[in-house]
């Protein structure tokens, strides 16, 4: 579908390719996503039932935990089931207004992430650096608070990019090669000058995404400072042991956009249909197995999955 203005004429209408290149093993690649999107569905799900249920888990470890487990249930059902409507039915077509919407989410939910992971820092940096007031400073006002915050952040910072994008003409090819829209691979397809919106996203990038990691990067510096100020072994060893999942989370969140990031500026020889996977890798693969690493790696979670699923068997 097609509008005529006095720019000329402007898309209404998107198709969304899937991954070039690789359409007739698309019904292959869906099977991976199906199955990490169920996990994520089903993971995240159960970990935010347990930590409401049990008052044992009412803690700002784990109430930021569950923050976190919902925004991987929304930043996969922003991507996912579009993907597999595009690989099981050739369901491309989106309109414009989708496809602004979908990118809404998609930004906002990963700022959001980004967010969540810079407070757990935190949060792991108060219990290890001063665990007799942990209690007394994170408080649930101040979790309250701070989820406020972390939406607040990435709703301000991404509402501008839906005019930024609306008021361009999309006058050039209509067809997006890729399975979900974003802010940029949109704006490209316009016959304006989009240097605004560039750079625009540049600054939400460094001022929210960016600098999270450089604060969480301080944080455990001094977390790390600490700890080896510790004059026990063992001490040392349970301090570094909390903090593991965190460590784990964190650069499976931000390792695949640093590579995708590093593969797009210098990867000029690199087949297309690569950056679209590793660009779906980075909204698959976290949402999928945080749930999974938290479940394994901490004690009171594992206990208490092990309690919900088998206490009626025995």
């Amino acid at each position: 579908m097609k509008i005529l203005n006095h720019t000329g004429v402007s898309h209404t209408v998107f198709h969304l390719l899937g991954i070039p290149g690789l359409e007739d093993q698309h019904m292959w690649i869906s099977i991976p996503f199906f199955i990490s999107y169920v996990t994520a569905l089903f993971g995240n799900s159960l970990l935010i039932f347990i930590i409401i249920t049990r008052r044992s888990l009412h803690e700002p470890m784990y109430l930021l935990l569950s923050m976190l487990a919902g925004a991987d249930i929304v930043l996969s059902t922003t991507t996912v089931p579009q993907a597999l409507a595009i690989f099981w039915f050739q369901a491309g077509e989106i309109s414009l207004d989708c496809c602004i919407l979908q990118l809404f989410f998609l930004h906002c939910t990963f700022i959001s992430e980004s967010g969540i992971l810079l407070v757990m820092a935190f949060d792991r940096y108060i219990a290890i650096c001063y665990p007799l007031r942990y209690m007394t400073i994170l408080t649930r006002t101040l979790i309250g608070k701070i989820c406020l915050g972390i939406f607040l952040r990435s709703y301000c910072t991404i509402f501008p990019i839906v005019f930024l994008v609306k008021r361009l003409t999309f006058c050039q090819n209509n067809i997006i090669p890729h399975t979900f829209c974003e802010h940029i691979g949109l704006a490209k397809y316009a016959c304006n000058d989009i240097r605004v919106n560039i750079w625009y996203g540049l600054s939400v990038l460094m001022f929210t995404v960016v600098l999270d990691l450089v604060l969480i990067f301080v944080s455990y510096m001094l977390i790390l400072y600490t700890i080896f100020q510790m004059p026990s072994q063992d001490a040392r060893h349970k301090a570094l042991n909390t903090c593991g999942s965190h460590v784990c989370v964190i650069i499976l969140f931000y390792g695949p956009g640093i590579f995708t990031t590093l593969t797009q500026r210098f990867g000029r020889h690199i087949p297309p249909h690569i950056h679209i996977l590793l660009a779906n890798v980075c909204i698959v693969a976290p949402p999928m197995l945080n749930p999974i690493i938290y479940g394994i790696k901490t004690k009171q979670i594992r206990n208490e999955v092990v309690h919900m699923l088998f206490a009626r068997q025995k």
